[in-house]
């Protein structure tokens, strides 16, 4: 099984600011993960 980068409450919170209307590319850049 593969080792995921980031944990699952992390995930979760990076979804819920996207949600809250920060813009994705920004969450990208911040957490360093590709905009894919």
């Amino acid at each position: 099984m593969k080792k995921t980068r980031f944990s699952e409450a992390q995930i979760i919170g990076i979804l819920r600011q996207a949600e809250g209307g920060v813009p994705v590319p920004d969450l990208c850049r911040e957490h360093g993960m590709s905009s894919a």
